[in-house]
Formats: structure tokens, C-alpha cells, sequence
């Protein structure tokens, strides 16, 4: 029996060095071993008698096979480094194996990678973070315990949407630690290690009950969406047996309830448009003040229910340039204009270096309501839907009609979609200008929110350059 011993769990790297020697020292499946060290000082071949000497000539394996390896060794199977050999031992033989998803291997390595994947998912999905305090301030501390290991390959999700909060999460596995620069990893937790509670848990039982709908209740779809492994570490899990139990109940009381009286606000803005700019299914705004107050009672879709208030562009009414961003942030759905919060900064900077005058720019954004969700007294960005940014294009056909640009640079996708109406690849497309319908011509770029998410400085000055390039392209098509 020839043995390998592994520096870890998810030693990779170690299994495919000591399959690849197995392989070609024609070690066959049954006589090879893979055991986890904790070390990993342990010499390759840990046997009564070495193996033979390299007897198999060297041969490849398809892209398909490393990945689904890179996936089933996170599986908490014991027996999965054995399976993954016995797919290597057959792959000389049978090159297009892993095409054979009838074969029982090939199927079970690829349930086992599945079941990897709907583990990183349900991890993106349940993970709470607890506030805590330590000599640097506000700190964020998580829980979790994952069905498999997959804390390192899940942990750069958070650190990119997270990226302005310093966060732990703690897992029998292992911790990872973000301090808004680095993410690092640490040596398995327990739960005692974490916060068992804080002032967000209120917060989240109470947002969890107010959007539980029992008229539309399904309890197996539920489950198996939430597992019941997961809901010990959710603090909103405590209602659901009540409120599942409940569910009829409510669901009779909100049949049986008269309906609500109409929202007197919107009643308001609507008459005062009518009033104000004569406005009807009809109405076309024939100026940007009375698109601006039009805006305030769009209901093309929900967005506007959660935001302050919609926000158009700015900038003069003959503008030769617009740029076009995602959609208007914390700052600017407080303020009602487009760009005056960090992002916007980073825009005047690149405008002022590339010889332009915001004064002169039309500035906009694809959709005209603040998406987002809350964490505690923040409200977290959230990119807007297709269906969103082609109900809010609308708005921004409006202006365009109304400005007339000769060069509109769209910033990030979500912007090109606006603009194009189509999602564009936009590292492909970037300062390509492409012809529009109504003789402007159309520039992509990214979003300057894209320079300020970037963590190393070498990095960021070379996108903030490429930023300002391609807003010198866009004065140069002037």
C-alpha cells in the first residue's frame, strides 16, 4: 500500500503532487492511500516498501477534471480524495471521461462539486454578522458553520461587498479575517468566539416578520431553500415555526380586510403634475424641470418605494457630453443629484484632469431610484436588475432627448444597458465608440465607484489612468 500523507483537508496542491507520482509509478486505485497530517512533514510514499519506479509515460488531464477536483476536495467525504484518483487512474485510458456524466464516478464527483457549490451559496445567503467594539472601533463578527470547506474559496465574496467594513467570520474550519485592505485566514473557531447577539437582531426579526408573506407560503420549498441546519445561527429563524403556524390564520385576515386608503402622497404629486406639467398616460416632459418633478411619481417599478426620492441628471440643456453612472447613491438619494458622494469625487478629479468642465457635462444615471438594503443605520448598495434599468430607461431616453449629446460615455454595465439597451461586455467594448440610433456616438468605461473598491494602489492608479484616458477620448470625440 503506498501512502501519502496531506498537509490538510483541502491540500489541493498535495493530492495532485502525489497522485501525479502515483499515476506514473503505476500505483494502482486499490493500492494507493491519501490520509490528512497535520504536519505535512510526513514523506510522500509512508509504506513498508516503496513503489516502483516511474513505469506510466506522462500524460494531461482536460480543464474539466481540475475544476470538478478543485471542487469535491472541499466535500467533507472521507473517501473523496480516493474517488478523485480513480477518475486521474482512467483519464490516460479514457481522455473524454468526464464527459461520460452517466459514468458513476464521473456523476458522483460532479454531485459532490455540486453539493460544494450550493454550500458557497447558502454561505453568501446565511451569514450574520454581529457588531462589536475592540480599540479600533466598529468591527463585524460572524458565525458559521458550513455544510462543506469552503470558508477560503467564499470568503473574497464578502471582502468585495463588504469592502469598507472590517469583518471576521469564524467557522470550525477556520476564520477569515477582512480589515478593509487584506483578507487573511486564521485557525479554526468555535461559537463561543463569536457575539452571541447585538443590537441587530431585533432589527432582523422584525424586517424578517414585516416581509413574510403567508398567503404565499410553500414550507417544503422554504426548507429547501433554508435549511434547518442553517437556522440555529439565524436570529429571524425563531419566528418561523410561528409564523408558518399562523400562516393560515393571517392569510384569512388579509382576505377579510377592506382595502387600504390610497396613498395620499402619491395622490398629491400626481395632481400637482397634472396641475404643474400637464401630465397622463401621455405625457411627454417637453422641459428637464418637468421630467424632474415627473420622475418624483414613476412607478415603472419598485424602487420607489424604499428611496428618498428620484433623481435625474443634471448639467446644462445643451449639453455636448453626457456620462451616464448606475444609479444615484446614499448621498445622492438624500441630496436629489447625481454624483456628490465619493464617486462623484473621484469623477470631478478625472474630469478636471482630463481638461473638462463638469459645468459643462450632463451627468445621469441609468436608473433614477437608490436600490439598496439596510444594515442597521446603513443602506448597502444593491446593482439594479435588468428589468429595473429597462423600466427607468424611459427617463433616461427622456433626457437624452431633451440634451441632445453628441457623446454619451456610459460608465460601468449597468449603464451601458441604459444607454445600449443591452448588456455590454465592457472590458471588450471599452473606447470602442459605437454609432447610436440618433447620431450620438456611445463610450463605456467602469464606474469610478470600481477605483475607489480596488485594494492595491498599484492597481488603482493604473485604472484611475485608464479612467481619465477614456474621458479624454470622449472630449476628443467633441
Amino acid at each position: 500500500m503506498a501512502v501519502a500523507t496531506l498537509a490538510g483537508e483541502t491540500d489541493f496542491d498535495g493530492w495532485r503532487r502525489a497522485a501525479r507520482a502515483f499515476r506514473e509509478a503505476g500505483v494502482a486505485p486499490a493500492e494507493a492511500r491519501f490520509v490528512v497530517g497535520g504536519s505535512g512533514q510526513s514523506g510522500l510514499f509512508d509504506a513498508a516498501a516503496p513503489p516502483p519506479p516511474a513505469a506510466e509515460p506522462a500524460f494531461s488531464v482536460p480543464r474539466a477534471f481540475v475544476d470538478t477536483a478543485q471542487a469535491v476536495v472541499l466535500h467533507r467525504s472521507d473517501d473523496r480524495f480516493d474517488l478523485l484518483y480513480r477518475l486521474l487512474w482512467r483519464l490516460r485510458d479514457e481522455p473524454e471521461l468526464m464527459r461520460v456524466v452517466s459514468d458513476r464516478d464521473v456523476a458522483d464527483a460532479l454531485e459532490r462539486a455540486k453539493n460544494v457549490s450550493r454550500a458557497s451559496h447558502k454561505m453568501k445567503a446565511f451569514v450574520r454578522f454581529r457588531q462589536v467594539e475592540d480599540d479600533r472601533g466598529e468591527a463585524w463578527i460572524a458565525w458559521f458553520e458550513p455544510a462543506h470547506r469552503v470558508l477560503e474559496t467564499t470568503a473574497p465574496f464578502f471582502a468585495r461587498r463588504f469592502a469598507t467594513m472590517r469583518w471576521s467570520i469564524l467557522t470550525p474550519d477556520g476564520a477569515a479575517h477582512w480589515d478593509g485592505a487584506a483578507l487573511d485566514f486564521g485557525p479554526p473557531a468555535t461559537r463561543d468566539m463569536a457575539p452571541a447577539e447585538d443590537e441587530m437582531e431585533e432589527f432582523w426579526r422584525t424586517y424578517y416578520a414585516s416581509t413574510f408573506n403567508p398567503a404565499r407560503l410553500k414550507t417544503q420549498a422554504m426548507r429547501a431553500e433554508m435549511p434547518k441546519r442553517y437556522w440555529k445561527n439565524l436570529p429571524e429563524a425563531a419566528l418561523i415555526p410561528e409564523l408558518v403556524a399562523q400562516s393560515a390564520v393571517r392569510t384569512e385576515a388579509m382576505v377579510a380586510a377592506p382595502a387600504p386608503a390610497p396613498n395620499r402622497r402619491l395622490e398629491k404629486t400626481l395632481s400637482r403634475l397634472a396641475r404643474d406639467a400637464s401630465f397622463d398616460e401621455g405625457f411627454v416632459p417637453s422641459t428637464l424641470q418637468e421630467l424632474d418633478v415627473a420622475v418624483q411619481a414613476c412607478r415603472r417599478c419598485p424602487l420607489w418605494r424604499d428611496a428618498t426620492q428620484g433623481v435625474c441628471g443634471t448639467g446644462p440643456r445643451k449639453a455636448r457630453l453626457m456620462i451616464v453612472g448606475e444609479q444615484p447613491g446614499e448621498q445622492e438619494d438624500l441630496a436629489g443629484r447625481p454624483f456628490v458622494g465619493p464617486a462623484g469625487k473621484v469623477l470631478d478629479a478625472a474630469l478636471d484632469e482630463a481638461g473638462i468642465d463638469r459645468d459643462d457635462v450632463f451627468v445621469t444615471n441609468a436608473v433614477k431610484h437608490f436600490k439598496h438594503e439596510p444594515l442597521g443605520k446603513r443602506r448597502l448598495h444593491r446593482t439594479p436588475n435588468a428589468a429595473e434599468v429597462s423600466a427607468c430607461r424611459w427617463w433616461l431616453d427622456a433626457e437624452r432627448r431633451l440634451v441632445r449629446p453628441r457623446v454619451i460615455l456610459a460608465m460601468g454595465a449597468t449603464a451601458g444597458l441604459g444607454v445600449l439597451g443591452r448588456k455590454p461586455a465592457v472590458t471588450k467594448e471599452r473606447g470602442r465608440p459605437i454609432a447610436l440610433g440618433d447620431g450620438a456616438a456611445a463610450l463605456l468605461t467602469v464606474h469610478p465607484s470600481y477605483l475607489l473598491r480596488l485594494p492595491d494602489a498599484a492597481a488603482k492608479a493604473a485604472e484611475r489612468a485608464r479612467f481619465v484616458a477614456d474621458l479624454k477620448q470622449a472630449r476628443s470625440l467633441l
